[in-house]
């Protein structure tokens, strides 16, 4: 017998997207529409943006009803534990927690890790938690558009607190800072030690610096570093109007301290509220990410024009020669 011809693989067409359907999914709480919605925002389809950015302005009477807390700390502080036992407290207390990662994007592959589903394993599985890395392709520029975007889209579909975890304590953090309204530091025992690789500046950001891993053994060190940080704090300017900057000891292994985190977040939220920062704040930021945005779109369209790509090239051997100053080069350049 002839065997039986085989069939041709035939590519599926793709569907056209209902906008509309994907709106009311995400505003009743469909996780698979929200995950639609989200990577639809992030597609570089031409015509996958124009959708994305439709579909973002039907859910924005729907967004900021949320706490937008982020979290950074210097690598080993021990974020993503935090993080999973913070966020499992709160759907406890019946939230809905959206966890959005800032993953760094391969400068070499424009691969990402993406690994915070596996490093919170438990909060992967709660069915009242949302975890998305946001990778940044590469350019910290990438943070401020699809991070800002997926947040609102976890507002609309009812997110209660949106918890933004950067990458360690570097520029990132400044990004972060400008699309949340409480930033928590976390930090390790050993103050001393601690601000040999960290910024001033990084402190000055933190709303409340969590002295992490106070497990019982570690306590009294612990203790002695919260301490520590209470006398820096005096010689430093706080990062929120009419907010002064707390330090305390957490441990979420032992699930020691995070309920008095989430009790002060709530006391954050409710004196920058009462004083009118907290929508100060948030306007300031939306002024701050469309002012942004204007630069990312002309350095886009500047070197996808051919002409102005040959002409920096040229340009650029005349400054290796030495025939042309950099400044020079500039001037010629915008004439």
């Amino acid at each position: 017998m002839a065997p039986a011809p085989r069939k041709k693989f035939k590519k599926p067409e793709k569907k056209n997207l209902n906008i509309e359907e994907i709106a009311e999914g995400v505003k009743s709480g469909s996780r698979l529409h929200l995950g639609k919605a989200i990577t639809l925002l992030e597609s570089s389809n031409p015509s996958d943006k124009r959708d994305g950015q439709n579909l973002l302005n039907s859910l924005l009477p729907s967004t900021g009803n949320s706490l937008r807390i982020g979290i950074t700390g210097v690598p080993g502080a021990g974020k993503s534990t935090f993080i999973e036992t913070f966020g499992e407290m709160l759907t406890g207390l019946g939230f809905r927690v959206a966890v959005l990662a800032i993953d760094p994007s391969s400068s070499v592959t424009g691969g990402s890790i993406l690994g915070d589903k596996t490093r919170m394993e438990q909060l992967a599985k709660n069915p009242k938690a949302f975890i998305r890395p946001s990778p940044t392709a590469g350019t910290l520029g990438g943070v401020h558009k699809k991070t800002r975007e997926t947040m609102l889209v976890c507002e609309a579909a009812g997110y209660d607190v949106i918890l933004v975890e950067t990458v360690g304590v570097g520029q990132s953090e400044t990004l972060v800072r400008g699309m949340v309204d409480m930033f928590l530091l976390l930090v390790l025992t050993g103050a001393g030690d601690e601000l040999q690789g960290m910024k001033k500046g990084i402190l000055e950001l933190a709303d409340a610096i969590l002295v992490h891993k106070a497990d019982s053994g570690n306590l009294p060190l612990a203790e002695k570093t919260v301490r520590e940080y209470k006398q820096m704090l005096h010689f430093l300017q706080p990062a929120t109007e009419n907010w002064k900057t707390r330090a305390i000891a957490v441990s979420s292994i032992e699930n020691n301290g995070i309920q008095n985190v989430w009790e002060m977040a709530k006391e954050f939220e409710s004196t920058a509220k009462e004083n009118g920062i907290f929508d100060k704040r948030r306007q300031t930021q939306t002024k701050d990410w469309f002012r942004s945005m204007i630069t990312d779109e002309l350095y886009g369209r500047f070197f996808e024009d051919p002409d102005k790509r040959r002409m920096v090239k040229d340009l650029e051997q005349q400054i290796l020669a030495e025939k042309l100053t950099v400044a020079q080069a500039i001037q010629e350049l915008f004439e």
